[in-house]
């Protein structure tokens, strides 16, 4: 288990510059490349580390909010640390350093891996506030109780996610769902609310602004919400989901009405010599901080 957070050089972690400001809110972004339950493609294991090289292109300055966010911000990298194979340890590790991030009153920002790392990232959070509502960007609803004879399979992820009782849940993006997980579907339908990428032309936001007014939110992004023409590099690429300015859109509307308080981002299969898939994601993370911290 780490003993303490040991960073890397700012010119080495997210976006790769000197990172040392006067503001009180800190970011800590996390790498943790946890790749235990992959079921088709593989390669979350190095989305974390090609993320944060991605990150070195991002522009600093955002058009869109008039100034560089990452001054008004202050991130810094955890270094690289070993994952245990076994993924109940795995879990409890990153729950660990979320809890420490916590701790320090510190925004944690985790980037994976696969999917099978949110449950152990909320951990903390569940403990630390009275309600969590997980707002989570998919193709896949992850509501099966087991896949493969894995209780923490990434297609599990939010099933284990709501084992907590204070934990409620909006997805968007949904295009993906087993017969069987229709039953836990329809039996938790009270904190469950699924935006289905079918439906997206009638998708009403103001309806989910005021679904997450005043919530405590902790956003989860699986890139393979997005469609597999803007992000092929995911194990299981799918068609007919979110594009960019609509990512954005729903994120904004969470950060200017609730109370964002961790993120992780996942399930990025980088693809050699296919930099613009890593360069989304980098600038997703970015964006996801930027609004955060500007709302």
């Amino acid at each position: 288990m780490i003993k303490e957070l040991e960073f890397l050089k700012n010119k080495d972690g997210f976006l790769g510059i000197d990172n040392i400001t006067k503001f009180k809110e800190k970011v800590v972004v996390v790498p943790f490349g946890l790749e235990k339950t992959v079921s088709y493609g593989g390669g979350t294991k190095n989305g974390p580390k090609e993320i944060i090289k991605a990150s070195h292109q991002v522009e600093l300055y955002d058009e869109e909010l008039n100034y560089e966010p990452h001054k008004k911000i202050g991130i810094k990298t955890l270094k690289p640390f070993k994952i245990d194979k076994n993924i109940n340890k795995a879990l409890k590790k990153i729950s660990f350093i979320n809890e420490n991030i916590l701790n320090k009153k510190k925004f944690p920002l985790v980037l994976g891996g696969e999917h099978s790392i949110t449950p152990g990232c909320i951990i903390p959070f569940t403990k630390k506030f009275k309600n969590i509502c997980l707002l989570h960007f998919d193709a896949h609803a992850d509501l099966r109780e087991s896949y493969l004879g894995e209780r923490y399979s990434h297609a599990s992820a939010i099933r284990r996610c709501l084992d907590y009782k204070n934990v409620s849940l909006i997805s968007f993006g949904i295009r993906n769902i087993s017969e069987g997980e229709i039953p836990f579907l329809k039996k938790n339908s009270k904190r469950i609310n699924i935006f289905w990428a079918k439906d997206k032309k009638k998708w009403n936001l103001n309806t989910f602004k005021k679904m997450i007014k005043n919530k405590t939110v902790y956003l989860t992004f699986d890139v393979d919400g997005f469609d597999s023409s803007i992000m092929p590099a995911t194990g299981t690429p799918e068609p007919g989901g979110l594009f960019w300015n609509e990512s954005l859109e729903i994120i904004k509307i969470a950060a200017k009405n609730s109370n964002i308080v961790g993120a992780d981002i996942n399930e990025l299969s980088p693809i050699k010599g296919f930099n613009s898939y890593n360069f989304l994601v980098a600038k997703l993370a970015y964006k996801i901080l930027a609004y955060k911290f500007h709302f």
